[in-house]
C-alpha cells in the first residue's frame, strides 16, 4: 500500500502518522492501516481513500445506524488504495464532515530564522 500524504515517525512505537488537512484547514495525524487486513474497532474513526481522494469517512456506529453509509463503505473498499484511522473525537460528526473534503497535507517547509 502506498502511503499518500506527509509521513512522519512519532512516538515510542515509531508508528507512521500521515498528515491530511481537513476542509477547515485543521491538520489530522492519521495512522495507516493494512487494506488487506482491515478490521474496524469501535473507538476509531476511519478514512478510506483512493490515492488522495477521500471515498468514505466514518465508524462502526455509522455502518450500523446508516444504510447509505454502509453502501458507500462497500463501494469505497472495492476501489480503495489506502485506509487510515484516528481515535474517535468527541465531535465525531464535525470531524467526519471535515475529513470528507480532506487532502494530504503538504510537507512542512523549514524556514531560516
Amino acid at each position: 500500500m502506498k502511503l499518500t500524504g506527509n509521513t512522519h515517525r512519532v512516538g515510542g512505537d515509531r508508528a507512521n502518522v500521515v498528515h491530511w488537512q481537513g476542509h477547515s484547514g485543521r491538520d489530522y495525524g492519521l495512522r495507516p492501516r493494512a487494506l488487506d487486513k482491515f478490521a474496524m474497532e469501535d473507538a476509531e474513526l476511519y478514512l478510506i481513500a483512493k490515492g488522495s481522494h477521500v471515498l468514505w469517512v466514518g465508524s462502526t456506529q455509522d455502518l450500523v445506524a446508516d444504510p447509505m453509509s454502509r453502501t458507500r463503505f462497500r463501494l469505497a473498499l472495492d476501489c480503495a488504495t489506502n485506509v487510515f484511522s484516528l481515535a474517535a473525537p468527541e465531535n465525531r460528526l464535525a470531524t467526519i464532515w471535515d475529513l470528507e473534503q480532506a487532502a494530504p497535507a503538504a510537507a512542512p517547509v523549514a524556514q531560516a530564522a
